[in-house]
Protein backbone atom coordinates (compact mmCIF):
# COMPACT_ATOMS: atom_id res chain seq x y z
CA UNK A 1 0.00 0.00 0.00
CA UNK A 2 1.51 3.28 -1.13
CA UNK A 3 1.99 5.84 1.59
CA UNK A 4 0.27 9.19 1.09
CA UNK A 5 2.45 12.26 0.92
CA UNK A 6 1.42 15.11 3.21
CA UNK A 7 1.76 18.58 1.76
CA UNK A 8 3.54 21.04 4.05
CA UNK A 9 1.40 23.75 5.57
CA UNK A 10 1.92 27.03 3.76
CA UNK A 11 2.23 29.95 6.18
CA UNK A 12 -0.25 32.78 5.58
CA UNK A 13 0.95 35.70 7.73
CA UNK A 14 -1.65 38.22 6.56
CA UNK A 15 -4.52 35.76 7.14
CA UNK A 16 -3.18 35.11 10.64
CA UNK A 17 -2.94 38.84 11.28
CA UNK A 18 -6.52 39.38 10.10
CA UNK A 19 -7.77 36.52 12.32
CA UNK A 20 -6.08 38.04 15.38
CA UNK A 21 -7.48 41.45 14.47
CA UNK A 22 -11.00 40.00 14.23
CA UNK A 23 -10.50 38.26 17.58
CA UNK A 24 -9.67 41.60 19.24
CA UNK A 25 -12.83 43.19 17.81
CA UNK A 26 -15.12 40.30 18.79
CA UNK A 27 -13.57 40.20 22.24
CA UNK A 28 -14.21 43.93 22.66
CA UNK A 29 -17.84 43.74 21.51
CA UNK A 30 -18.54 40.95 24.01
CA UNK A 31 -17.31 43.10 26.89
CA UNK A 32 -19.84 45.90 27.24
CA UNK A 33 -18.05 47.40 30.23
CA UNK A 34 -15.08 48.16 27.96
CA UNK A 35 -17.34 50.02 25.52
CA UNK A 36 -18.82 52.09 28.35
CA UNK A 37 -15.40 52.78 29.89
CA UNK A 38 -13.66 53.70 26.63
CA UNK A 39 -16.35 56.15 25.44
CA UNK A 40 -18.22 57.06 28.61
CA UNK A 41 -15.31 58.41 30.64
CA UNK A 42 -13.88 60.75 27.94
CA UNK A 43 -17.43 61.93 27.14
CA UNK A 44 -18.03 62.69 30.81
CA UNK A 45 -14.71 64.54 31.02
CA UNK A 46 -15.58 66.56 27.91
CA UNK A 47 -18.98 67.63 29.24
CA UNK A 48 -17.84 68.35 32.80
CA UNK A 49 -14.60 70.18 31.94
CA UNK A 50 -16.26 71.94 29.02
CA UNK A 51 -19.07 73.24 31.20
CA UNK A 52 -16.88 73.97 34.22
CA UNK A 53 -14.14 75.89 32.41
CA UNK A 54 -16.22 77.67 29.80
CA UNK A 55 -16.09 81.01 31.71
CA UNK A 56 -12.41 80.88 32.67
CA UNK A 57 -10.81 79.57 29.46
CA UNK A 58 -9.94 82.11 26.78
CA UNK A 59 -7.29 81.99 24.08
CA UNK A 60 -5.37 85.24 23.37
CA UNK A 61 -7.22 87.10 20.62
CA UNK A 62 -10.24 84.80 20.76
CA UNK A 63 -12.51 87.77 21.50
CA UNK A 64 -11.64 89.29 18.14
CA UNK A 65 -12.12 86.06 16.21
CA UNK A 66 -15.09 83.73 16.06
CA UNK A 67 -14.38 82.82 19.71
CA UNK A 68 -13.38 79.41 21.04
CA UNK A 69 -15.15 77.80 23.97
CA UNK A 70 -13.31 75.28 26.08
CA UNK A 71 -15.82 72.67 24.91
CA UNK A 72 -14.62 73.31 21.35
CA UNK A 73 -10.92 73.54 22.18
CA UNK A 74 -11.03 70.36 24.31
CA UNK A 75 -12.87 68.31 21.66
CA UNK A 76 -9.74 67.17 19.79
CA UNK A 77 -8.08 66.38 23.15
CA UNK A 78 -11.04 64.17 24.08
CA UNK A 79 -10.75 62.37 20.75
CA UNK A 80 -7.12 61.65 21.60
CA UNK A 81 -8.10 60.44 25.08
CA UNK A 82 -10.50 57.91 23.54
CA UNK A 83 -7.72 56.56 21.31
CA UNK A 84 -5.38 56.45 24.30
CA UNK A 85 -7.81 54.55 26.54
CA UNK A 86 -8.52 52.04 23.77
CA UNK A 87 -4.78 51.46 23.29
CA UNK A 88 -4.43 50.77 27.02
CA UNK A 89 -7.31 48.29 27.16
CA UNK A 90 -6.43 46.59 23.86
CA UNK A 91 -2.82 45.88 24.74
CA UNK A 92 -3.71 44.48 28.16
CA UNK A 93 -4.95 41.43 26.22
CA UNK A 94 -1.30 40.56 25.44
CA UNK A 95 -0.61 39.91 29.12
CA UNK A 96 -3.91 38.05 29.54
CA UNK A 97 -3.21 35.92 26.46
CA UNK A 98 0.23 35.02 27.79
CA UNK A 99 -1.14 34.04 31.22
CA UNK A 100 -3.89 31.92 29.60
CA UNK A 101 -1.46 30.17 27.21
CA UNK A 102 -3.05 31.54 24.02
CA UNK A 103 -0.06 33.70 23.12
CA UNK A 104 2.31 30.73 23.36
CA UNK A 105 0.09 28.84 20.88
CA UNK A 106 0.25 31.73 18.41
CA UNK A 107 4.03 32.04 18.76
CA UNK A 108 4.47 28.29 18.15
CA UNK A 109 2.47 28.51 14.89
CA UNK A 110 4.43 28.54 11.57
CA UNK A 111 3.94 32.26 10.98
CA UNK A 112 6.35 35.18 11.42
CA UNK A 113 5.93 37.07 14.65
CA UNK A 114 5.31 40.36 12.86
CA UNK A 115 1.95 39.00 11.73
CA UNK A 116 0.98 38.52 15.39
CA UNK A 117 2.04 42.12 16.16
CA UNK A 118 0.18 43.44 13.12
CA UNK A 119 -3.03 41.62 14.09
CA UNK A 120 -2.94 42.86 17.67
CA UNK A 121 -2.08 46.44 16.72
CA UNK A 122 -4.63 46.69 13.90
CA UNK A 123 -7.35 45.27 16.16
CA UNK A 124 -6.69 47.95 18.79
CA UNK A 125 -6.30 50.70 16.19
CA UNK A 126 -9.58 49.84 14.43
CA UNK A 127 -11.43 49.80 17.76
CA UNK A 128 -9.96 53.19 18.63
CA UNK A 129 -10.97 54.58 15.23
CA UNK A 130 -14.52 53.23 15.54
CA UNK A 131 -14.99 54.82 18.95
CA UNK A 132 -13.38 58.06 17.79
CA UNK A 133 -15.74 58.23 14.80
CA UNK A 134 -18.77 57.73 17.06
CA UNK A 135 -17.59 60.57 19.31
CA UNK A 136 -16.88 62.70 16.24
CA UNK A 137 -20.62 62.96 15.58
CA UNK A 138 -20.79 65.31 18.59
CA UNK A 139 -18.71 67.80 16.58
CA UNK A 140 -21.96 68.62 14.74
CA UNK A 141 -22.91 70.63 17.87
CA UNK A 142 -19.77 72.80 17.51
CA UNK A 143 -18.69 75.54 15.10
CA UNK A 144 -16.33 73.29 13.11
CA UNK A 145 -16.21 72.26 9.48
CA UNK A 146 -17.20 68.59 9.53
CA UNK A 147 -18.13 67.85 5.94
CA UNK A 148 -18.00 64.34 4.43
CA UNK A 149 -14.40 64.82 3.22
CA UNK A 150 -13.21 66.14 6.60
CA UNK A 151 -14.98 63.21 8.28
CA UNK A 152 -13.19 60.63 6.11
CA UNK A 153 -9.79 62.34 6.49
CA UNK A 154 -10.33 62.52 10.26
CA UNK A 155 -11.16 58.77 10.42
CA UNK A 156 -8.01 57.87 8.44
CA UNK A 157 -5.89 60.10 10.64
CA UNK A 158 -7.38 58.57 13.82
CA UNK A 159 -6.42 55.13 12.46
CA UNK A 160 -2.79 56.29 12.04
CA UNK A 161 -2.75 57.72 15.56
CA UNK A 162 -4.31 54.50 16.86
CA UNK A 163 -1.58 52.41 15.20
CA UNK A 164 1.12 54.51 16.87
CA UNK A 165 -0.36 54.44 20.38
CA UNK A 166 -1.42 50.77 20.25
CA UNK A 167 2.09 49.84 19.10
CA UNK A 168 3.51 51.81 22.02
CA UNK A 169 1.15 49.94 24.36
CA UNK A 170 2.24 46.65 22.79
CA UNK A 171 5.89 47.50 23.47
CA UNK A 172 5.17 48.15 27.14
CA UNK A 173 2.91 45.10 27.57
CA UNK A 174 5.30 42.70 25.83
CA UNK A 175 7.73 42.51 28.77
CA UNK A 176 5.08 42.81 31.52
CA UNK A 177 3.97 39.89 33.67
CA UNK A 178 0.93 41.37 35.44
CA UNK A 179 -1.96 43.61 34.41
CA UNK A 180 -1.60 45.59 37.65
CA UNK A 181 1.98 46.54 36.80
CA UNK A 182 0.94 47.39 33.26
CA UNK A 183 -1.81 49.73 34.53
CA UNK A 184 0.69 51.51 36.77
CA UNK A 185 3.21 52.04 33.96
CA UNK A 186 0.57 53.13 31.46
CA UNK A 187 -0.89 55.69 33.86
CA UNK A 188 2.60 56.97 34.68
CA UNK A 189 3.61 57.35 31.03
CA UNK A 190 0.54 57.82 28.86
CA UNK A 191 -1.49 60.25 30.96
CA UNK A 192 1.38 62.82 31.14
CA UNK A 193 1.90 62.17 27.41
CA UNK A 194 -1.71 63.23 26.85
CA UNK A 195 -1.80 66.11 29.35
CA UNK A 196 1.38 67.66 27.89
CA UNK A 197 0.18 67.49 24.30
CA UNK A 198 -1.98 70.60 24.04
CA UNK A 199 -5.11 68.52 24.66
CA UNK A 200 -6.05 70.32 27.88
CA UNK A 201 -4.16 73.60 27.52
CA UNK A 202 -2.23 75.05 24.56
CA UNK A 203 1.52 74.87 24.09
CA UNK A 204 2.78 78.23 25.45
CA UNK A 205 4.34 80.68 23.05
CA UNK A 206 7.84 81.79 24.13
CA UNK A 207 10.01 84.82 23.40
CA UNK A 208 13.08 86.48 24.97
CA UNK A 209 11.06 87.66 28.00
CA UNK A 210 9.47 84.29 28.80
CA UNK A 211 10.28 82.79 32.23
CA UNK A 212 12.37 79.61 32.29
CA UNK A 213 9.44 77.51 33.52
CA UNK A 214 7.44 78.49 30.42
CA UNK A 215 10.42 77.73 28.19
CA UNK A 216 10.78 74.25 29.75
CA UNK A 217 7.05 73.58 29.38
CA UNK A 218 7.16 74.74 25.76
CA UNK A 219 9.97 72.36 24.80
CA UNK A 220 8.61 69.39 26.75
CA UNK A 221 5.29 69.76 24.93
CA UNK A 222 7.01 70.45 21.61
CA UNK A 223 9.06 67.22 21.84
CA UNK A 224 5.92 65.18 22.63
CA UNK A 225 4.77 63.35 19.45
CA UNK A 226 1.12 63.43 20.62
CA UNK A 227 1.26 67.26 20.39
CA UNK A 228 1.60 66.95 16.61
CA UNK A 229 -1.32 64.51 16.39
CA UNK A 230 -3.67 66.82 18.32
CA UNK A 231 -2.57 69.86 16.29
CA UNK A 232 -3.35 67.91 13.10
CA UNK A 233 -6.79 66.91 14.42
CA UNK A 234 -7.57 70.61 15.02
CA UNK A 235 -6.37 71.46 11.53
CA UNK A 236 -8.69 68.84 10.01
CA UNK A 237 -11.63 70.06 12.12
CA UNK A 238 -11.26 73.58 10.68
CA UNK A 239 -10.05 72.53 7.23
CA UNK A 240 -11.54 74.81 4.58
CA UNK A 241 -12.59 77.62 6.97
CA UNK A 242 -9.67 79.91 6.01
CA UNK A 243 -9.32 82.99 8.26
CA UNK A 244 -12.45 82.00 10.17
CA UNK A 245 -10.58 79.06 11.71
CA UNK A 246 -9.61 79.80 15.34
CA UNK A 247 -6.00 78.71 14.85
CA UNK A 248 -2.71 80.67 15.21
CA UNK A 249 -2.01 82.65 12.06
CA UNK A 250 -5.64 82.63 10.94
CA UNK A 251 -8.48 83.58 13.30
CA UNK A 252 -5.99 83.92 16.18
CA UNK A 253 -2.71 85.89 16.34
CA UNK A 254 0.46 83.86 15.76
CA UNK A 255 1.48 84.43 19.40
CA UNK A 256 -1.76 82.87 20.73
CA UNK A 257 0.03 79.57 21.31
CA UNK A 258 2.62 77.43 19.52
CA UNK A 259 1.36 74.96 16.94
CA UNK A 260 3.24 72.98 14.26
CA UNK A 261 2.47 73.52 10.60
CA UNK A 262 -0.14 71.13 9.11
CA UNK A 263 2.50 69.28 7.06
CA UNK A 264 4.84 68.88 10.05
CA UNK A 265 1.99 67.57 12.22
CA UNK A 266 1.00 64.89 9.70
CA UNK A 267 4.60 63.85 8.91
CA UNK A 268 5.57 63.50 12.59
CA UNK A 269 2.41 61.50 13.37
CA UNK A 270 2.98 59.07 10.48
CA UNK A 271 6.67 58.73 11.36
CA UNK A 272 5.79 58.03 15.02
CA UNK A 273 3.27 55.33 14.03
CA UNK A 274 5.76 53.67 11.65
CA UNK A 275 8.55 53.79 14.23
CA UNK A 276 6.42 52.33 17.04
CA UNK A 277 5.02 49.55 14.79
CA UNK A 278 8.52 48.64 13.56
CA UNK A 279 9.87 48.71 17.11
CA UNK A 280 7.03 46.45 18.33
CA UNK A 281 7.75 43.94 15.52
CA UNK A 282 11.47 43.98 16.37
CA UNK A 283 10.78 43.49 20.11
CA UNK A 284 8.42 40.56 19.44
CA UNK A 285 11.01 38.89 17.19
CA UNK A 286 13.45 38.68 20.09
CA UNK A 287 13.18 35.33 21.95
CA UNK A 288 11.61 35.58 25.39
CA UNK A 289 11.77 32.80 27.99
CA UNK A 290 8.51 30.91 28.44
CA UNK A 291 6.81 32.13 25.25
CA UNK A 292 7.36 29.07 23.08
Amino acid sequence: MASETVSPIEPKPLLAAWSLCQREIVRFLRQRNRIIGAIGQPLLFWLLFGAGMSRTFQLPGAATSAGVSFLEYYFSGTLMLIVLFTAIFATISIIEDRNEGFLQSVLAAPIPRWSMVLGKVMGGALLATLQGVLFLLLALTLKVNLGPLNFVVMAVFLLIVGIGLTSLGFLLAWRMESTQGFHAVMNLLLMPLWLLSGAFFPVPWIDAQSPWSQVVMHWVMRLNPVTYAIASLREIMYWGMGDAAPLPGRGLPVEAYWSPSPVTGVVVTIAFAALMLGWACWAAAEPRSGDA
